[in-house]
């Protein structure tokens, strides 16, 4: 009877290896030593001192999965590939971030600028109704004025009509 039960854990053990391999992992296992115990429903005291071998072969199929295919239990590869794309959006967040706020720095040095430049533009307006010093260009004065140059291009004329 020994040599029975010594068979049947093995076997146990060994069918447990090949579902933890081909990644049917039940709830709250894990594709490791302490798993293939608990599904093989053989101690793990007995599993490093009878059945070494067993242990050894999942270690090293375990190993050779790893190398080849990445992890075999699904829930820790999709574990390990969520934290990559999380780690990969934090730093996409974190671009994000300080492009909106270059952004807003430069909305706020535009507006700014067109503040100085409309301010200007009034008074430029306003120097140019008071007849105080202040010289059209001259393609804004025909353009604006119906003014047109004469020789001089410091000398403007109305045109007649």
């Amino acid at each position: 009877m020994p040599n029975d039960r010594h068979s049947s854990a093995e076997s146990r053990l060994k069918a447990a290896m090949d579902q933890l391999m081909a990644g049917d992992i039940p709830e709250g296992l894990r594709c490791d030593i302490k798993s293939l115990s608990i599904l093989a429903a053989v101690p793990r005291a007995t599993l490093y001192r009878t059945y070494p071998h067993v242990k050894e072969e999942f270690e090293s199929r375990l190993g050779r999965t790893r190398e080849a295919t990445g992890e075999p239990d699904p829930r820790v590869a999709q574990i390990e590939r969520l934290k990559a794309e999380v780690s990969s959006l934090k730093g996409r967040l974190s671009e994000m971030k300080q492009e909106a706020a270059e952004a807003a720095g430069f909305k706020t040095l535009v507006l700014s600028r067109l503040a100085e430049q409309h301010d200007e533009i009034q008074r430029l307006r306003a120097a140019l109704e008071d007849g105080g010093n202040v010289r059209m260009l001259a393609g804004r004065a025909r353009a604006h004025h119906g003014l047109v140059e004469t020789t001089s291009p410091s000398v403007r004329e109305p045109v007649s009509e």
